[in-house]
């Protein structure tokens, strides 16, 4: 009887129909695998917590739209192509977006190949562990704040070698110059450092410091990009 709600509406007598326990056993081991390689991804690694959270939920949409492809070329060709088109959006969206798109298409697919029972449990499922995940604390969102992109101008007659360094020693972990820049008409340089914010460092008195070494001239603080870009 259980079997009977999740059939398909456009099934014949020649198609397989996959079990409601055969259903549960591929997406637990699907939301397991995920949240492996989720955990196995953030050791030594700094990632932001909606490519955590997307990272294990992938595996479950794939299995899923693969369990509803598997021997039909026809559906499998129209995925592709439904897929395919994630990569030529015109606005690049966050990790967590991208996810949201790849549920909503899993959806979709399924419900279009008549497993109406399907699509409404796996929408269920994937929202509840969706939440749950967006809840558990993967240790990502405290050191987010620790990662600081900062721009320095200084006089063009300044030697930005190591001329910050005792600063950075006392309110950083590491740090990095990756960029310079002449601005000014020649007459300043503009340094871009990546660094790492002791965990109880004052930002203010960081600044101040910097100020004072820089001449007062301008200096810019942003949130540093983690650079887990999801490319499809």
């Amino acid at each position: 009887m259980l079997n009977n709600l999740f059939k398909g509406i456009f099934d014949t007598s020649l198609t397989s129909v996959i079990s409601v326990s055969d259903f549960f056993l591929c997406i637990g081991a699907a939301l397991l695998t995920g949240l492996i390689l989720a955990g196995v991804y953030m050791y030594k690694t700094r990632c932001s917590r909606s490519f955590v959270v997307t990272l294990a939920l992938l595996p479950a949409t794939v299995c899923m739209v693969i369990m509803m492809v598997n021997g039909n070329v026809g559906a499998g060709v129209a995925v592709a192509g439904a897929f395919s088109l994630v990569r030529f959006r015109s606005v690049p969206g966050t990790a967590k977006e991208i996810g949201a798109i790849f549920i909503a298409m899993a959806a979709g697919l399924i419900a279009g190949m008549g497993y109406l029972g399907y699509a409404i449990l796996f929408t269920v499922i994937m929202g509840i562990i969706y939440m749950l995940y967006s809840h558990i604390d993967f240790k990502t969102g405290n050191k987010d704040s620790l990662y600081k992109t900062i721009h320095i101008t200084i006089p063009e007659d300044l030697d930005y070698s190591d001329v910050f360094e005792e600063i950075f020693k006392d309110y950083s972990s590491s740090w990095e110059l990756v960029q310079v820049k002449t601005t000014n008409m020649g007459s300043m340089f503009r340094l871009t450092y990546n660094i790492t914010l002791l965990k109880n460092a004052s930002e203010k008195e960081f600044i101040d410091k910097l100020r004072v070494r820089n001449g007062n001239l301008e200096i810019t603080v942003s949130k540093q990009e983690s650079g887990n870009a999801l490319v499809l």
